[in-house]
């Protein structure tokens, strides 16, 4: 398990890191519009559809560190008001059904993804398929954050974990 949570760190630095890349990428591109549209008037075609792109990139991504640091919405309120053994099984169980949503998610994007290859994004020569494709990628940096999160969880104090957790943010 040590080698697992080691690789989750490593998977969700990564999805962290490119998630900020995405974001600068999309912040960028908005400043880019909004001065060709309104200092030079003549706005930019193809900005305002990298920015969105980039923003759906960025969230699918930015939601693996999410889970990560426990910062998704939760029933803290509930587990903490549990007995210790209840509130672990409410944990797991949520997380369960987060695991079986992103699952659906991955297979269901990728499915996406390969239908809309032959489509071309507005006011680009690119497949509409690389934005579609942050479902099934994302789902993949997400499934293995709430493993992870599941395997801290049921190998110690998961209340002081997720504490330590958060406190990283």
């Amino acid at each position: 398990m040590r080698y697992f949570l080691r690789f989750e760190d490593m998977t969700t630095g990564l999805a962290l890191r490119l998630s900020i890349l995405f974001l600068l990428i999309a912040a960028g591109l908005a400043l880019y519009q909004v001065v060709t549209r309104f200092v030079f008037g003549a706005p930019s075609t193809w900005s305002e559809v990298i920015t969105r792109s980039a923003m759906i990139w960025s969230v699918f991504l930015g939601v693996a560190v999410a889970f990560r640091h426990g910062a998704m919405i939760s029933v803290d309120v509930i587990q903490n008001a549990l007995p210790r053994r209840a509130g672990l099984t409410l944990f797991l169980a949520a997380n369960a059904a987060s695991l079986i949503f992103f699952a659906i998610l991955l297979w269901q994007g990728w499915l996406m993804t390969l239908r809309v290859v032959p489509q071309r994004l507005a006011a680009l020569e690119m497949s509409i398929a690389w934005v579609y494709a942050a479902l099934p990628v994302g789902s993949v940096f997400i499934l293995i954050a709430i493993l992870a999160a599941m395997v801290r969880g049921a190998s110690g104090d998961w209340q002081a974990a997720r504490d330590r957790e958060g406190d990283a943010l």
